[in-house]
């Protein structure tokens, strides 16, 4: 309306100035406090290297993690050998070069129980966490056989069709190399509802098998030190002068699957870090119960649990109950404490420091 008209009543003129002066004022506040709504384009978004990815979405877990993304991170999502020489390493060189690798994904699509509608709205990558939440209901443990996480993740991505979410280095280190809405191949059965870890540890074995143990043990004056081989180079432990010492210095006796096992416990800074990711995991996931399976009398089952049980089950367990010829992660491994742990960092009001550690392991 033109303020010149000769026509225009008061009323008119004064809805005017108030609407003048409404946008007036918006534009004055976009102008003083636009910045700090938006950043600026082109401004990095900070990580304090804690973080895991679940459904594109970061969560904290007070402990180091090295994601795929990151420089010295381990990508599944390759489709190539993360190893050997490069122009050695793309997927037709890789067939060739190891016969067990018969796809290029080492990873899948949780679609098990989903409507079609759903797989429809997943399948390209679109997960929401409520959907996830609504799936992911297992934490399997393993260990790796391999002593350091990068020759486990060189074992599954170079060698093998296989892949886990986690990997758990001598240090306390987290690699992740998948975000946790995929399918990672690492438990059969539970590969749909779960999330998996390997754990670097050098496994557990019988009397009538050959185990590693002189190559990757040494003891002097009562401590036990872990000796990498030489074919391991550095093991590419990421803390500079790392010296693991598994957290009991003598090999532990203990039966799994009914068979009588030894091994050589996990590191403190393992178990540590462990704790902290199962903490956080077991709340992002609410139907992963803190809590591993128990019998009647509340001992830990030592065997696979039955096919009715299993799938019934939802929290924290071991390679073992989900497959009959694994007993990964060994008698050696303190499920007390992982878990015990993990619901005092859980707790309401819980002290949980990041990147600290101050509650003891059992020690025998």
């Amino acid at each position: 309306m033109s303020m010149c008209c000769e026509n225009a009543g008061p009323c008119q003129i004064e809805r005017y100035f108030s609407q003048l002066g409404r946008v007036l004022t918006l534009g004055l506040l976009v102008a003083l406090t636009g910045c700090a709504t938006y950043p600026r384009s082109g401004t990095p978004a900070g990580r304090k290297g804690d973080e895991i990815v679940v459904a594109g979405k970061f969560f904290h877990t007070g402990t180091p993690v090295v994601l795929w993304l990151d420089p010295g991170g381990y990508d599944a999502y390759r489709v190539e050998r993360r190893f050997g020489p490069y122009e050695e390493s793309s997927w037709e060189a890789s067939q060739k070069a190891s016969r067990e690798l018969r796809t290029p994904n080492r990873y899948g699509l949780r679609a098990k129980g989903l409507t079609p509608a759903q797989i429809e709205q997943v399948r390209g990558g679109g997960w929401d966490l409520p959907l996830l939440q609504s799936v992911v209901d297992q934490f399997v443990i393993h260990f790796d056989v391999c002593g350091v996480s990068r020759t486990c993740f060189r074992v599954l991505q170079d060698q093998r069709d296989l892949s886990v979410h986690f990997m758990l280095d001598l240090d306390g280190t987290i690699y992740q190399t998948l975000d946790l809405k995929e399918r990672a191949w690492h438990a059969t059965t539970s590969n749909d509802r779960s999330v998996g870890i390997e754990i670097a540890n050098m496994g557990a074995y019988s009397a009538r098998e050959r185990d590693p143990f002189n190559v990757w043990y040494r003891k002097t004056n009562g401590t036990t030190i872990i000796t990498l081989p030489p074919n391991v180079g550095d093991g590419g432990i990421r803390t500079q002068g790392f010296v693991g010492h598994p957290a009991r210095p003598d090999p532990v006796h203990g039966v799994t699957q009914g068979e009588e096992l030894t091994q050589y416990d996990f590191t403190p800074e393992q178990y540590a870090a462990l704790a902290r990711l199962t903490a956080t995991l077991c709340t992002v996931f609410p139907k992963i119960k803190c809590a591993y399976p128990v019998n009647d009398k509340g001992e830990l089952i030592t065997v696979k649990l039955p096919k009715d049980q299993l799938e019934a089950y939802g929290g924290v367990l071991g390679h073992f109950h989900v497959q009959t010829n694994k007993n990964d992660p060994g008698p050696a491994f303190q499920w007390d404490y992982v878990i015990n742990e993990a619901r005092r960092l859980m707790a309401p009001g819980s002290c949980a420091p990041g990147f600290s550690h101050a509650t003891p392991l059992r020690r025998f």
